[in-house]
């Protein structure tokens, strides 16, 4: 017990020590200012890494119902219940209230991944995009590729157009696809390294659903930068990227046909990439209008926070012990 007792507390210092103060600093004055006390609650479990929960997405191109009883036993239970707008039978998720990690499966290049580890928060933009079979659909930015997938457990597209413009991404995009999905199906999916912002120049009006879930300052990640240089490095670059995620959705309405959906998901509080890039959009672009999805917010919130006063075309998971899942920004909008 001692010695169990030693390591624990060895991992909370080395996960404590871990935290970027410069990061930390930077966040507390911007979100403390956008979000009050809030803030304070999220602060807890972002910098609290033995607090965290992972939700399993399980694969149904490699079922297994021995893992699913094994998590009935480990006290998971469905993240998504009840009357949600859109809920697919075979999307399946397992989350539980308590934290923790449920072991992660490697890459075989001839066996498929049962299930997927992912924060339950990053499903909502999915289930926000409403993918029906058939349906054209493009992930304009979409490594490491866990939406990928969950859109492929929802519904079967017409085109899967899975892009990603990092290299370094872009390979680790394609090994998720690999891991996950059948060889006839991979037939059906383009996985192209394009700069997202020219996506719609290039194919005009191809798409019914487009997926931006797009760069931003990965509150999370961000927080346990171990670089100090990079981390200086990305607080200044930070300011550029709601113009990139701007020039990103303006490229996605082009690539989508009129009467279209599109989803813009980040990872970050940072107001400036969330609501501000989309009440830009909305003043600048004539073409689109906002999407009510409160009805899928309220049919979720036993699970997740949500921040209260959003618009109803957008919400915002807000991590909190016992739920810490989340941040994650999910607005959605239909092109004229």
């Amino acid at each position: 017990f001692l010695l169990s007792l030693k390591l624990e507390n060895k991992t909370k210092g080395k996960l404590q020590k871990q935290i970027c103060q410069v990061v930390l600093d930077h966040f507390e004055k911007q979100y403390t200012t956008e979000l009050g006390d809030t803030w304070t609650r999220a602060r807890d479990v972002l910098t609290y890494p033995l607090c965290w929960q992972y939700a399993i997405l399980l694969n149904k191109f490699s079922q297994s119902a021995e893992l699913e009883n094994t998590l009935r036993v480990k006290g998971y239970h469905p993240a998504f219940q009840g009357p949600l707008p859109y809920l697919p039978a075979s999307l399946k998720c397992y989350i539980r209230r308590t934290p923790g990690r449920f072991p992660a499966q490697k890459h075989q290049a001839d066996k498929l991944k049962e299930y997927y580890l992912l924060n339950a928060a990053s499903l909502l933009p999915v289930l926000a995009l409403e993918v029906k079979d058939g349906e054209d659909v493009l992930d304009l930015c979409a490594a490491p590729g866990g939406k990928s997938v969950a859109v492929l457990q929802c519904a079967y597209p017409g085109q899967f157009h899975c892009n990603e413009y990092d290299d370094l991404r872009s390979r680790w995009l394609k090994q998720t696809i690999e891991s996950f999905i059948p060889d006839p199906l991979i037939n059906l999916i383009m996985v192209s390294k394009l700069d997202g912002r020219q996506i719609g120049d290039l194919k005009p009006e191809l798409y019914d659903k487009v997926l931006v879930d797009a760069p931003c300052s990965n509150d999370r990640s961000w927080l346990f930068s171990s670089d100090m240089q990079q981390a200086t490095l990305r607080l200044i670059q930070r300011k550029e990227l709601s113009s990139l995620q701007f020039q990103l959705l303006r490229s996605a309405i082009k690539a989508l046909r009129p009467g279209g959906s599109l989803v813009y998901s980040t990872c970050t509080l940072s107001k400036a990439e969330n609501s501000d890039v989309i009440n830009l959009i909305l003043n600048s672009c004539s073409n689109v209008m906002p999407v009510d999805i409160r009805e899928m917010a309220k049919a979720v919130s036993q699970e997740f926070t949500f921040l209260s006063g959003t618009q109803q075309h957008e919400l915002l998971v807000l991590p909190e012990k016992g739920r810490a899942w989340g941040p994650m920004y999910v607005a959605k909008l239909k092109k004229m």
